[in-house]
């Protein structure tokens, strides 16, 4: 099991590897096989960024049976998912902002995202764990009013797209099998959402397998595995932690944007 990270350190952006409290950095792409450097730091001296910067970011829906049983939703014959944009990305410790002018809910949603290591295209679930790198924690935040605001047009990526709408992090583990895994979101103090990984309708290596039929999927790549029940409003000047364990706990606050 090894921890990725991607930090700043005296004014550069570099990548490394995270045992207990010490930064050993690498040189190259995190997925070209990136080498060593021989230089460690201890982690109180870096300032971590978000642990990649992703080609594109898939994310699902209904994708729990706990959820999808108590909204009485049907369960999909495939992976349901929509699109997001990097420019939302922010890594742990940064700020979730409303959007400017929004009073609506902003919701936060605690899950699992599956990192791409490699191009796979039409491949089976068996397969899929020699394309996935990784996985990380992910919070994908909603302006839930923005999604039904026109009748004609649900709009998943207006509503979930915002700067700052996916943290991430605060690192990759690798090495791990995703199966036993225990996703929560902690609001304050209090946990809001606590669901096993196991409940999915569709598995990590499904998700993968499934969605590598659909379009060719690349290093670099993101898929947020959906969420369950518990999903909540955000207060202004509220904490948001997502934590995996065995994968990390992500932290962030949300507020409005000034002005």
């Amino acid at each position: 099991m090894t921890q990725w990270i991607r930090f700043d350190y005296q004014e550069n952006t570099e990548i490394g590897t995270l045992t207990g409290d010490t930064v050993s950095e690498y040189k190259g792409g995190l997925f070209d096989s990136p080498q060593p450097t021989g230089r460690s730091m201890p982690l109180s001296d870096v300032q971590l960024k978000a642990p990649l910067v992703p080609h594109s970011i898939f994310a699902l829906w209904n994708n729990f049976h706990e959820r999808a049983q108590k909204e009485s939703q049907t369960l999909p014959d495939v992976p349901l998912y929509f699109m997001k944009p990097i420019t939302s990305v922010i890594g742990p410790g940064e700020t979730i902002y409303r959007p400017r002018g929004h009073q609506g809910r902003v919701i936060f949603e605690a899950e699992l995202g599956i990192v791409i290591g490699s191009t796979c295209q039409e491949i089976s679930k068996e397969e899929a764990v020699q394309y996935i790198f990784g996985y990380t924690c992910v919070n994908d935040v909603t302006a839930i009013e923005f999604l039904f605001e026109d009748k004609a047009f649900q709009q998943w990526t207006r509503c979930k797209g915002f700067d700052t709408f996916t943290p991430l992090g605060p690192w990759i583990t690798t090495g791990i099998d995703p199966g036993g895994l225990q996703v929560m979101a902690l609001q304050g103090d209090k946990v809001r959402q606590d669901y096993p990984v196991s409940d999915m309708i569709f598995s990590p290596m499904e998700i993968v397998s499934l969605m590598s039929h659909y379009q060719t999927l690349l290093p670099g790549d993101l898929i947020c595995c959906g969420t369950s029940v518990g999903a909540r409003t955000m207060k202004p000047g509220s904490s948001i932690d997502i934590v995996i364990p065995r994968i990390g706990k992500l932290s962030n606050q949300f507020d409005d944007l000034s002005g």
